[in-house]
């Protein structure tokens, strides 16, 4: 399929510990491509050489100590520096990207269990993301447990990172916020579930990316 007809389409991918956003990023831009659809890959906190060194911070549990406003602008700050150099100017070339979390996270995160404001977060969002707000976000719904039982197995003998050490009642509140944020913009998101074996994950999310964007795609490109 053409990419020369316009900007690309942004994708998120959003949802707790273990529901498998980073496997389903890579297999939805293999399903794209099987499409005719130039795709990338990218995450967050990271996706650009600065990001990732603040995601390092991140994760590592030096932010732990900080207050949510003060952890939410390192998000913020390794946020838009991966809009400028990675997410904005794919698409502006016209190819999709698939990010393996965006802006929701720190609404769920920093927003519904740190207690920041939704004008803080709201103003947050602009400096850092300005018109490169995805145009699909797919939430993958886990119960929390389960979750965190499949990071665990993923992890091994690794490190934990700052999230996983939380409770089990805070990914569930976490769980609750994600689908709160999908049940509030019902146009812009869809809640698929992540308990099913990866390759239905896979297909009940293309059908969502199918329906909502490669159709009208496609379409226009008819058109054109």
């Amino acid at each position: 399929m053409s990419q020369a007809h316009g900007r690309g389409r942004f994708i998120t991918l959003e949802g707790g510990e273990g529901t498998g956003k980073s496997t389903q990023a890579a297999r939805l831009v293999a399903a794209l491509a099987q499409r005719g659809v130039d795709a990338i890959a990218t995450r967050e906190p990271g996706g650009s050489p600065r990001a990732e060194e603040i995601r390092a911070v991140i994760l590592s549990g030096s932010a732990e100590r900080l207050a949510p406003v003060a952890e939410a602008l390192l998000f913020a700050a390794a946020r838009a520096d991966h809009v400028e150099k990675t997410i904005r100017p794919a698409l502006e070339r016209g190819t999709w990207v698939v990010c393996d979390r965006f802006a929701d996270s720190t609404r769920a995160y920093q927003g519904a269990l740190g207690g920041l404001d939704d004008d803080t977060l709201g103003a947050l969002e602009r400096i850092a993301v300005g018109d490169a707000r995805p145009d699909l976000t797919l939430v993958l719904d886990l119960p929390a447990a389960v979750g965190l039982a499949r990071a665990s197995r993923r992890r091994g003998t690794g490190e934990v990172d700052r999230f996983e050490q939380e409770s089990l009642a805070f990914h569930e509140r976490l769980r609750q916020a994600f689908l709160h944020i999908a049940h509030r913009d019902p146009q812009r998101c869809a809640v698929v579930d992540a308990s099913l074996d990866p390759d239905a994950v896979t297909a009940s999310l293309m059908c969502v990316v199918d329906a909502r964007l490669v159709a009208p795609h496609k379409a226009r490109e008819r058109a054109s």
